[in-house]
């Protein structure tokens, strides 16, 4: 597992803070599908004969899905989403509670019947949780490791239902992380089952700390795999140390270390009497261990790639091994048969045997069932085809001699539970409103980010090909970043880059607006994301909240007014509360929200879900000041500076001598009217308004020296109905009226090559030149540097 940022927050960084960040996950299709890798497997068997069996499987795309069991099929009943990263393992405590883990450094809790509640999230690990295990009789033990080299303990009944709160180790969450959710379900101490006294944890408490798990010190490495045993008296632990470490969980004592592997260890059983250990490693082993006697009995070299996954039978006569070699192989310990079930087209990630079949979960966002005899297990080796597993020499002699892999015993699985592609390439567009990617069954598509929506599917087409078919030369500020860990779309917002791309209304086809107002295209996508989160709110605090201004819902005053000191207003100062179509997401499958607030860490939750009872402890105060108050952050090269001069031998006066300045958006048709109104037509320039700016809806600001009466064409007689033409040239290329001075200054003014090395283009003042035919006369103009201006 390699470590990658996640999408929230990394506390622990040792850079200078930032501030939080929102990001927001688009779906392409229902929420009744995974659409990343299958990290884990966990089977809830009814207690009643003709009760609905579950499977719940975990996934690099962030949530888990409780699948309802029939004879050939499966249905989505319910998808569980509250962490922020990949689900890394996930196991059953108790009759209805379900423990998972993730790369978002947390444990959490959930009510496996329920809809997918979040009723507790456990903080403790400093990095990655990799793995859990739970004990069989002991249901309320669940043991969790990590990339931090940390193992602890947890008592699930005292830590969903602490004597005491612990904002370090435990947050009061309901799905989305959130504190003081009403739709939290509380977990009664029936549905645990109690640790007898001579299993019983000790439950470490502290007026001020609250629950505290016991933690197993002695990993200086990462640990990948943990398994209990049935009475949760015994707990193995196995990671890039090579080692299988034993200890009590009851008091996070060291009881034995056991040696022989030669690579990371990466997956564990343990027999329900605790005496036998199987472990499976990246050296391609699998090892059988007499606790007992604190040595190997047996090595079964029957892969040829790393065991990530063993299943055993309920006896632990045979086990089930799968890995990076894409094979599911059933092995006899006692006798060291061994026969090739299956192949798969993707690394298998863990197995769950489930009555007479095995679940398979692999790095492809889809699950299958395979046949597997569970019950009875000779009945696979009479088919034939089975091989001793002997030593690793053996088996590389065998593979050898062979040529090739056996045969396997099943072709097809019995059915499958189907995903939806993964996302594996992607590329930000110039106009940076669209997103190309390509998936893992090689489809292209188009998305548009400010709706959420994918408004092209060209197929199996190169991606190459079509990003360079969809190259616009236009220039818009990088006002988002874009990643795909979790097998979507995540697009990133973080303040106050995110504020720094503007568009016209116009060119956004937004009707209603006059055509130069200018369109901000984070602000407008904020509100797009959080309209249902407004209306709920607007239904909650009514029109008593609506006529005392309370900005923040909040009652910290402090941080109020710190939001307010890092603010301006942006255009009208009344709250615009109209959401554009362009920046309308769906309903039919909304996006989701991760980000985090002032307490409670980060958090995920769709849109939809959203009840309006949110404030700053869960949002960002930048977010909630930008939808609520219409104000954001002060921007950073908002405007680009530029002269207008006469083209060279040309007789046409000088319009100004001074530095003229616009917004980065102002198209070159408004430079065009305004050479046309200030050097042709008969106005006189002192029409100019006292802050410097030129002929209304021009944008175009005078900066330095000031123009006088004289330097207008005072003699030429007005001529309305003769409207002359003008061109504007930059390095003697004629520029489209359609182009924006930002695109003027990256594509015309430098070279693609030029602007390649860093910081070159940033100080670079331009001045645009003109090209005007006036009653048949054509007059040209030039461009060049501020620097190479000639005084």
């Amino acid at each position: 597992m390699h470590r990658v940022p996640s999408a929230g927050n990394n506390s622990n960084s040792s850079r200078p803070r930032k501030e939080k960040r929102l990001t927001y996950v688009l779906n392409d299709s229902d929420d009744t599908k995974h659409s990343a890798g299958i990290n884990c497997l966990a089977v809830l068997k009814s207690s009643i004969s003709d009760g609905c069996n579950y499977l719940f499987t975990g996934s690099r795309d962030g949530t888990l899905k409780r699948w309802a069991l029939g004879a050939d099929a499966a249905t989505c009943s319910a998808t569980f989403e509250s962490h922020v990263d990949w689900v890394n393992d996930t196991v059953i405590a108790g009759e209805n509670t379900l423990v998972s883990c993730s790369s978002d450094t947390t444990l959490k809790t959930w009510n496996c019947l329920s809809d997918g509640t979040c009723t507790r999230t456990l903080r403790k690990h400093s990095d990655y949780v990799t793995c859990l295990a739970a004990a069989e009789k002991n249901k309320n033990v669940v043991a969790s490791g990590g990339l931090g080299g940390e193992v602890f303990v947890w008592d699930i009944e005292a830590a969903v239902t602490p004597l005491s709160k612990s904002t370090d180790v435990m947050e009061d969450d309901c799905s989305n992380g959130i504190n003081g959710s009403a739709n939290s379900l509380p977990i009664s101490s029936s549905s645990l089952r109690t640790i007898s006294s001579n299993n019983s944890l000790t439950a470490h408490t502290t007026q001020c700390h609250g629950y505290v798990p016991i933690a197993a010190k002695g990993h200086k490495e990462s640990v990948y795999a943990l398994a209990m045993n049935d009475s949760g008296s015994l707990l193995v632990s196995g990671g890039t140390e090579k080692v299988v470490r034993v200890w009590d969980p009851r008091t996070g004592s060291k009881t034995m270390k056991l040696r022989g592997h030669t690579d990371n260890v990466r997956a564990l059983l343990l027999d329900a009497t605790g005496r036998y250990c199987l472990s499976g490693s990246s050296d391609s082993m699998i090892r059988l261990w007499d606790l007992g006697q604190q040595r190997c009995v047996h090595s079964y070299a029957v892969h040829t790639d790393s065991v990530w996954a063993l299943a055993s039978t309920p006896a632990f006569t045979h086990v089930y091994s799968g890995g990076r070699d894409l094979s599911l192989y059933l092995t006899d310990l006692t006798t060291r048969e061994s026969i090739l079930l299956c192949t798969k087209e993707h690394p298998i990630l863990q197995l769950a045997l489930h009555d007479d079949s095995i679940w398979v979960a692999t790095t492809d966002s889809s699950v299958h069932r395979w046949s597997a005899e569970g019950r009875n297990p000779l009945k696979v080796f009479q088919r034939g085809g089975s091989f001793l597993a002997g030593n690793l020499s053996f088996s590389r002699a065998r593979i050898s001699l062979e040529g090739s892999t056996p045969a396997a015993v099943y072709e097809e699985p019995i059915f499958s539970i189907p995903g939806t592609p993964a996302i594996v390439q992607h590329e930000i567009l110039n106009n940076r409103r669209h997103v190309l990617t390509k998936d893992t069954a090689g489809s292209v598509k188009l998305w548009e980010i400010t709706r959420g929506v994918v408004i092209e599917d060209y197929g199996q087409v190169s991606f190459d090909e079509k990003k360079e078919q969809l190259f616009e030369m236009v220039s818009i500020p990088a006002w988002f970043t874009v990643d795909t860990r979790l097998g979507s779309l995540s697009v990133h917002l973080d303040t106050p880059q995110c504020f720094s791309a503007e568009m016209y209304s116009a060119d956004l086809n937004i009707t209603g607006k006059p055509e130069d107002d200018k369109v901000n295209l984070a602000r407008e996508t904020l509100k797009g994301l959080l309209t249902h989160w407004m209306t709920k709110r607007r239904q909650r605090l009514g029109s008593q909240a609506s006529a005392n201004g309370d900005v923040l819902s909040g009652k910290d005053s402090t941080a109020r007014s710190l939001a307010h000191s890092r603010i301006e207003v942006d255009g009208n100062v009344e709250n615009d509360s109209v959401v554009h179509p362009p920046f309308e997401f769906s309903s039919g499958s909304p996006p989701s929200i991760i980000t985090e607030g002032s307490q409670g860490g980060p958090w995920r939750k769709k849109i939809t879900e959203l009840d309006g009872t949110e404030d700053e402890k869960d949002f960002p105060w930048w977010v909630l000041d930008c939808v609520l108050n219409n104000r954001i952050p002060p921007r950073e090269n908002a405007k680009c500076s530029f002269y207008i001069h006469p083209y060279e031998g040309t007789a046409v006066q000088i319009l100004t001598q001074g530095k003229l300045s616009a917004p980065r958006i102002l198209r070159i048709h408004k430079v065009v009217n305004y050479v046309i109104e200030k050097m042709v037509l008969d106005k006189p320039i002192d029409t100019a308004n006292t802050d410097g700016s030129f002929a209304p809806g021009l944008g175009v600001q005078l900066q330095h020296s000031a123009i006088g009466d004289g330097s207008f064409r005072s003699g030429l007689k007005p001529r309305s109905k003769l409207r002359p033409s003008v061109e504007i040239l930059c390095n003697n290329q004629v520029l489209s009226p359609d182009m924006s001075l930002a695109t003027v200054r990256a594509y015309i003014w430098k070279k693609p090559e030029d602007l390649r090395r860093a910081g070159l283009f940033q100080d670079i003042k331009v001045e645009i030149a003109y090209c005007c035919k006036v009653f048949g006369i054509v007059f040209c103009a030039c461009l060049c540097p501020t620097s190479e201006k000639k005084q």
